[in-house]
């Protein structure tokens, strides 16, 4: 029999290698990848159903089955890592901490991205932060067509980055990407984020899920027998990649 030709759409990372370069193969199914050099590019197509089978974001995975869209995750995590270290200010303008944090400005690339979306829950829960009191500058709008965005967030300039608005002092902090936190002046706005990741893992036994894979509703339905066989093949992925386990002995992409 032929084998069944799925669009796929998953990023480059050690444990996906494998399966991307046919080191893991299957006699069911043929997996079609789509170039995704930058994944979250590609998930408005994944919310649209434009990919039989494809890694998401959670936030945008849980939104999208708010909003009844035809995609079901696998229990596969495709990435995931803690975000106490993500939000960040810029020492040029005196100290940002979780005490003075309300009635800042903060930047976030979407307000329901992920990695804002773990921070807001951080600053609430564990420093009793009232998230109505920090004014919320984005920069994009969310991946799933339905959602707006909420009144005390503030769309930024044309043009502008957080970066930008973060270096020149236009913001106070920002949720960013690890390399921005290699800037000497770019520091961390919960002062020991190590000790206060160790403290939550330890607490909460879990780790901060960023991307999972999903599939097609109706694939699911006609065909759960290739749903299982792409598990498989993600499993025996990650086990060829024989990624090691960090110092702190988390996986950080379990299955």
């Amino acid at each position: 029999m032929a084998k069944l030709k799925l669009r796929t759409m998953l990023g480059d990372y050690p444990h996906t290698v494998p399966i991307k370069t046919g080191k893991v193969t299957s006699d069911i199914v043929d997996l079609e990848f789509t170039e995704a050099e930058v994944p979250h590019d590609h998930f408005k197509e994944v919310v649209r159903g434009e990919f039989d089978v494809a890694e998401l974001a959670i936030m945008t995975y849980l939104q999208a089955r708010g909003w009844n869209k035809p995609v079901v995750a696998l229990p596969v995590a495709i990435s995931g890592r803690f975000q106490h270290a993500q939000l960040a200010y810029n020492t040029d303008f005196g100290t940002v901490t979780t005490s003075n944090i309300e009635g800042k400005r903060v930047g976030v690339r979407t307000y329901s991205q992920t990695t804002p979306t773990w921070v807001r829950g951080i600053l609430q829960n564990d420093y009793n932060v009232d998230l109505s009191k920090i004014k919320w500058i984005t920069f994009e709008d969310g991946h799933v067509p339905e959602y707006k965005e909420p009144a005390d967030s503030v769309r930024a300039p044309h043009g502008q980055t957080f970066m930008k608005m973060l270096r020149a002092g236009e913001i106070d902090a920002a949720v960013v990407m690890a390399d921005h936190l290699k800037e000497p002046n770019i520091k961390p706005v919960i002062a020991d984020p190590s000790k206060a990741i160790a403290e939550w893992h330890k607490r909460w036994g879990a780790i901060q899920l960023n991307h999972v894979f999903v599939v097609k509703e109706s694939l699911l339905a006609s065909n759960p027998d290739a749903v299982r066989e792409i598990f498989r093949m993600l499993k025996e992925s990650k086990a060829a990649a024989n990624e090691k386990i960090g110092a702190d002995g988390i996986d950080y992409r379990p299955i």
